[in-house]
């Protein structure tokens, strides 16, 4: 993107923001880890702002074992103790008790041989929606579908999926483009939405 002043606003000028708006937010994904490791991450937002947590990805990629639901269950008392002293996380119980609680309920959903990837897409009827935004104000915090999927997370045993945090997901993984109409990326996202 060359035009920075159609670029949505929210991400200001952060190069590291800039990227994550241009090349990953809003983009359609399918891959149920990938979507498992953003719920968390989502997760971790509350009460801080999305900036807080990209730029500590890669260290929570590290201290979770890459996201691996099959790891992260057998996390003991010890390994939630290091991970409250980690300082590339946030250090906050209930969140690290929130990501090994996410990882079983995951797991749930492999026994059950249901994709989570189908589960949450269901919500939209498998296609993403396609929002026609013109200002970053139109632009709502939750939805009807979004608490709808809030509701069948918690009922499935997920935690820190309120229906804001849910519809921030939603957002990010391309369930729902909200880039702005202007924004070079809203057509991106609309093209590889068709393409899948």
């Amino acid at each position: 993107m060359t035009d920075d002043t159609q670029r949505c606003p929210w991400c200001g000028t952060d190069p590291l923001y800039v990227h994550y708006h241009d090349t990953v937010w809003g983009r359609p994904e399918y891959d149920d880890l990938a979507l498992f490791e953003k719920l968390c991450l989502d997760g971790q937002q509350a009460g801080l702002s999305w900036i807080t947590i990209l730029r500590k990805q890669e260290t929570y990629r590290e201290a979770y074992d890459g996201f691996d639901p099959q790891k992260i269950v057998h996390y003991d008392d010890a390994k939630v103790a290091e991970l409250l002293a980690n300082p590339g996380i946030i250090r906050n119980r209930l969140k690290v008790q929130s990501i090994i609680r996410n990882a079983r309920a995951y797991l749930g959903f492999q026994e059950r041989g249901e994709s989570f990837s189908d589960f949450l897409w269901s919500f939209v009827d498998g296609r993403p929606v396609q929002n026609q935004w013109r200002t970053i104000e139109e632009v709502p915090v939750t939805t009807p579908q979004a608490e709808a999927m809030s509701r069948a997370l918690k009922k499935a045993g997920f935690n820190f999926v309120g229906p804001t945090i849910v519809y921030a997901f939603m957002q990010a993984t391309g369930l729902v483009n909200d880039h702005l109409v202007g924004c070079p990326a809203h057509q991106a996202c609309r093209d590889e939405a068709t393409s899948n």
